[in-house]
């Protein structure tokens, strides 16, 4: 199974989210991530939904997401034109004799530390997916007590946006 993320733009409108990630389970789609905000439009939302499954998985989920009357316009973002990261807040254990080899793997990965106590230290790094599952996977010897990622964001380089999408590469679904 392939790895596709979409940027949606959607009315920023109660209830929007949650009409959107119904489409998922109603139809039984498989979701890896889905974040959502604002944008610069307060009337207007940016989602980015990462999702699983072969073109075809892909092509039958665009179309139900465009039945949704809060759905303005979804794009496919492709990997080497976009920009994508991830924050992630993780807690683990960091008795006295753990925090060297913490902070070690914080300055390589250029984390901030950002909250500790005797025995446990939370670290926030923003990356993308892979130095994500890095970082988790190097301090998990260390126990892990408390992982928190927001999912996947999505911004298109240099001068595309969003609104552009279309004119330039009539990927407009």
């Amino acid at each position: 199974m392939d790895k596709h993320f979409l940027s949606v733009l959607v009315k920023n409108s109660s209830g929007v989210l949650s009409r959107i990630s119904g489409l998922f389970s109603r139809r039984g789609f498989n979701i890896d991530s889905i974040t959502a905000g604002r944008t610069q439009n307060q009337s207007i939302s940016r989602m980015t939904i990462a999702l699983m499954g072969n073109d075809e998985v892909l092509e039958q989920f665009i179309k139900q997401l465009n039945k949704l009357e809060d759905v303005i316009k979804i794009i496919k973002t492709k990997a080497n034109e976009s920009v994508y990261r991830e924050l992630v807040l993780v807690k683990v254990n960091a008795n006295s004799e753990q925090r060297a080899s913490i902070n070690e793997i914080v300055n390589i990965f250029r984390c901030k530390v950002v909250d500790i106590s005797k025995e446990t230290m939370t670290i926030e790094l923003t990356g993308d997916e892979s130095k994500v599952n890095a970082l988790i996977s190097l301090v998990n010897e260390f126990g892990i007590k408390e992982i928190a990622r927001t999912g996947i964001i999505a911004l298109e380089r240099g001068d595309i946006d969003i609104n552009s999408y279309d004119e330039f590469f009539g990927v407009e679904y």
